[in-house]
């Protein structure tokens, strides 16, 4: 894909597609994916606002550091992003991993964040809380590579192919296209490091700041949209009781698409996304970039 680097941070770069023009709006991307899973998505937001998708640190064709993987060095890392686009305030969306990030980034900075949107994931402290007896079978990573030392690295590096594509087979309700799947599986592949980091970060570190804010009664206090597969009844929680604490105007919503909606059911979280940020008044008031350059393959730009 046609992107750019960006440098966002002493060393860090992210790598960065961005399209069309008007108030912009950040799409993240999640596990065990790169900002290509946003080719659907992108072109039709495009149409009135500025799209930009970067990788997030440590995958992809991002900077992958040994270090600053916790969710609230990565948010900054999209605040600098920001930035360096001369962007004041922007809507933020997550799926996966990036809602980790998104919600972070609207905790520490809800002065630059318009609205935030959540796909298919939970905060970091109820991610561990709903996992319980055999049903937490389901999300086994989170656990494999929790672990210390260097054995999920090793493991998952002698396997990676067979361990990223179980997710990519086991999340969605119809296969990738080849290419798009061979894209994710590289990409995959070249940062097992990373990808391990982050994921002990979500366990350790992550967990202390969530627990740290939901004690101090800091909520998102901008308008938050959350979309969601039914896990509530597959593993027995009041999925709205869960975000009310964390959110002060919430819009929740189920999917029947599989995880990777944004790929399965792109005009459902298109709409999702239109209704967050509100009535487009025209891309002739828009700030920060305007002219496209990337996300030109595979028929997103």
């Amino acid at each position: 894909m046609n992107t750019q680097k960006i440098q966002v941070a002493d060393g860090i770069e992210l790598n960065t597609a961005i399209s069309g023009e008007g108030s912009p709006i950040i799409l993240l991307h999640g596990f065990p994916q790169t900002h290509l899973m946003w080719r659907h998505v992108a072109p039709k937001l495009a149409e009135h606002h500025t799209v930009i998708c970067p990788d997030l640190r440590g995958y992809g064709a991002s900077s992958k550091p040994e270090d600053g993987y916790d969710k609230r060095t990565m948010a900054n890392d999209i605040i600098g992003l920001a930035d360096a686009l001369q962007l004041d305030e922007f809507a933020l969306i997550g799926h996966d991993r990036g809602v980790h990030v998104a919600i972070r980034a609207g905790l520490d900075h809800p002065d630059r964040i318009s609205h935030v949107g959540l796909l298919d994931s939970l905060p970091v402290l109820d991610t561990w809380n709903v996992l319980h007896g055999r049903e937490a079978a389901v999300a086994f990573h989170l656990f494999l590579m929790a672990q210390p030392g260097n054995l999920p690295e090793t493991m998952i590096a002698n396997s990676a192919d067979a361990f990223f594509g179980h997710f990519l087979d086991a999340w969605s309700n119809r296969p990738f296209p080849v290419d798009v799947r061979a894209a994710y599986l590289t990409a995959c592949r070249e940062s097992v490091p990373s990808i391990v980091a982050d994921f002990k970060a979500l366990a350790t570190i992550d967990v202390d700041h969530d627990r740290a804010d939901l004690e101090a009664g800091n909520k998102l206090t901008m308008p938050v949209a959350v979309l969601q597969q039914d896990w509530g009844s597959q593993l027995g929680f009041d999925a709205t009781a869960i975000w009310r604490p964390w959110v002060t105007d919430l819009r929740f919503s189920t999917t029947t698409a599989g995880h990777f909606m944004a790929e399965e059911a792109p005009d459902e979280v298109v709409s999702l996304i239109r209704d967050l940020v509100g009535p487009v008044e025209g891309s002739s008031s828009a700030t920060g970039p305007t002219q496209a350059t990337g996300l030109a393959a595979h028929g997103v730009c």
